[in-house]
């Protein structure tokens, strides 16, 4: 019991990171374009992260059954998973750098549980989970987002190529708050879901282990035979813990991602949000535990090259790029480093 009560602080304080390092980029458009202050993007993203959070669950089913074989999990091998990734969240929130929190949260499951299984790799679903739900995804979820970013773009130039620019500034200006509310929104149903995911893994781990067995009745909840529908509780608490995360210290990913790779105009953050917004929703009706720092970031760079070229910091893009590449195996190998330390 004492295991698992760590184990949902670390899920939470992860969560927490989550909220400073992705929840970051469903306001970063919109207060670099100045059409909400700080304080109302993170109110604005907290009430419509906990909107999406609170509907559905097919990012939180593949998170906690769907990448490996649970029979493998221990309650003691999510906690390292927990580690790495929040260790990895933290290291890049510290460079200003918006790498994926979800595969370093992948990352860190399939190295725990590769550690348990002893080295043996039949233990992750290759076929069924990691490669049409990770892999794929991360590499076509940020072409869609620059592809699809541009595109928008090129449209929006073509349809007010007539209109004044105070026009243009005015009619985005509002309708950007309805851009950024689903972002805020598609990013509840898939990030937050990924710790409700873990949670509840946790908890079917714990049941299974018989953790459980002489807890008060009034504990009784907490006895998950089934991975089934995440419970309620799990889905309010990581919901309202990223909102906190993303009051706490989401500027530095803002800065990057807002004023750092291009600058940005309430039509550009619209194009962007609108783009990634689209994107994420799909990806969470399907299932996919999709980046959506990937997802923002590409769009926003898509909106930029559509507006100039030249006008995108591509030193920075490439600094980003790096972060990606190297997050699934450096977690990865953070969290089978731990569990063998911890069987030791």
């Amino acid at each position: 019991m004492l295991l698992f009560i760590v184990v949902v602080l670390a899920a939470v304080f992860f969560e927490y990171s989550n909220g400073f390092h992705d929840a970051a980029n469903a306001i970063a458009t919109v207060v670099s374009t100045k059409v909400l202050t700080p304080r109302q993007a993170i109110a604005m993203a907290a009430v419509f992260n906990l909107t999406g959070a609170l509907l559905g669950g097919a990012v939180a089913s593949t998170i906690g059954k769907g990448l490996v074989d649970t029979n493998v999990v221990t309650m003691s091998a999510v906690l390292c998973a927990l580690i790495s990734a929040i260790f990895w969240n933290l290291l890049t929130w510290w460079f200003g750098l918006p790498s994926s929190s979800s595969h370093a949260l992948i990352g860190g499951i399939c190295g725990a549980a590769l550690a348990n299984a002893h080295g043996n790799w039949s233990v992750l679903k290759w076929n069924t989970g990691l490669w049409p739900k990770v892999v794929i995804p991360m590499i076509t979820s940020p072409l869609l987002g620059l592809v699809i970013g541009a595109l928008l773009m090129f449209l929006l130039f073509a349809l007010l190529r007539s209109s004044t620019p105070h026009f243009v500034h005015n009619l985005f200006g509002k309708m950007q708050l309805l851009s950024a509310a689903w972002m805020a929104h598609s990013h509840g149903t898939n990030d937050a879901q990924k710790t409700m995911g873990i949670i509840t893994l946790a908890l079917f781990t714990g049941t299974k282990a018989g953790s459980f067995d002489q807890v008060p009745s009034w504990l009784g909840f907490l006895h998950t035979p089934v991975f089934g529908a995440v419970p309620v509780w799990v889905k309010v608490l990581c919901a309202l813990t990223m909102g906190a995360g993303t009051a706490a210290g989401g500027w530095r990913i803002i800065r990057t991602l807002g004023h750092k790779m291009v600058k940005l105009q309430p039509v550009h953050g619209f194009a962007a949000e609108t783009t990634a917004a689209l994107i994420i929703q799909t990806a969470s009706h399907w299932g996919i535990p999709l980046s959506t720092t990937h997802v923002i970031s590409t769009s926003i760079v898509g909106v930029g090259a559509a507006k100039r070229f030249s006008g995108v910091k591509w030193g920075i893009v490439e600094r980003i790029v790096w972060a990606w590449i190297f997050t699934l195996p450096v977690t990865t190998l953070i969290a089978f480093v731990l569990v063998r330390i911890a069987q030791n």
